[in-house]
C-alpha cells in the first residue's frame, strides 16, 4: 500500500470509491507491483462453484493503450447520441440534473483520454455467455473480483472507472491484446492511475429505506 496514504476503514473504501475521470493523473506512472497487489485482493472474491475462471489483462504498452482508447472513443460516439447518455438524462430535479451534466462532461473527457491512462485493465472470465440462464453465474464469477480490484486500487491511492462501452466492439479489443474471443468474455475496461488528491466523498443517494422492501415489495 502507498506509504503516504492514511489507512481507510472498510466503510470508507466502500463509500468513497468513485468513478474517477477528470482526476486521473495521466502523467504519473503506476508501478506494476501495485496492480499485482490489487489483483491479489481481487482473487479473494467469490466465484461460482469455486471455479476461479477470472483473468485480468493489464495493458501498459502505449500503442495497445491507444488502440483500446480509439475503440472506446468509437463506442462512446454511439453512446453519446443514445437516450442513456448521462449528460442527456433529465429528472426534473435541478440538483440531480446538474449532477447528470457533470457526469456527462467527465465521461466526455474520459473518452478523449482513455488511451493516455498509465494502465488499462480488462477483467475477463473464461467462457462465453450464450444463454441468459448462465449469465448470472458467469458474470457473478468475475464482477465481484473486478469490483474488489477497484476497491483495492482506491486503498492504494489509485483511481478507476467502470466502463463497458468498448464491449460494442469486444472482438476488436480482444484482437489488440490477444484475448481468445471465442473462449474468454471481457466484462469491462478501466483506466488505472494515481488520483489528483485523495479526498473523495460519499455520493448523494436517497435514504436506504426508500429502496428497501422488507418481507414484501
Amino acid at each position: 500500500m502507498a506509504d503516504h496514504l492514511p489507512p481507510l476503514s472498510a466503510d470508507e473504501v466502500l463509500t468513497t470509491t468513485r468513478a474517477v475521470r477528470k482526476r486521473l493523473d495521466l502523467d504519473r506512472p503506476v508501478p506494476l507491483d501495485l496492480i499485482t497487489e490489487c489483483v491479489a485482493v481481487a482473487q479473494q472474491a467469490p466465484t461460482g462453484s469455486n471455479t476461479q475462471r477470472w483473468h485480468f489483462v493489464v495493458v501498459t504498452d502505449q500503442a495497445k493503450k491507444e488502440a483500446l482508447g480509439a475503440i472506446y472513443a468509437k463506442a462512446f460516439d454511439t453512446y453519446r447520441t443514445s437516450p442513456m447518455y448521462a449528460g442527456a438524462i433529465r429528472t426534473g430535479d435541478a440538483a440531480r440534473d446538474a449532477q447528470q451534466e457533470r457526469v456527462g462532461a467527465s465521461a466526455d473527457y474520459l473518452a478523449d483520454v482513455m488511451g493516455r491512462a498509465p494502465v488499462l485493465v480488462i477483467p475477463c472470465v473464461e467462457g462465453r455467455i450464450t444463454h441468459v440462464s448462465t449469465a448470472a453465474g458467469t458474470l457473478g464469477s468475475i464482477i465481484p473480483a473486478a469490483w474488489s480490484f477497484m476497491l483495492a486500487a482506491r486503498a492504494r491511492g489509485l483511481g478507476t472507472c467502470w466502463t463497458t462501452l468498448h464491449l460494442m466492439h469486444e472482438q476488436e479489443a480482444a484482437d489488440v491484446v490477444g484475448i481468445p474471443y471465442d473462449k474468454v468474455t471481457q466484462v469491462l475496461l478501466t483506466p488505472v492511475a494515481f488520483t489528483k488528491g485523495t479526498d473523495f466523498k460519499p455520493a448523494t443517494r436517497p435514504a436506504p429505506e426508500s429502496i428497501m422492501h422488507v418481507d414484501a415489495w
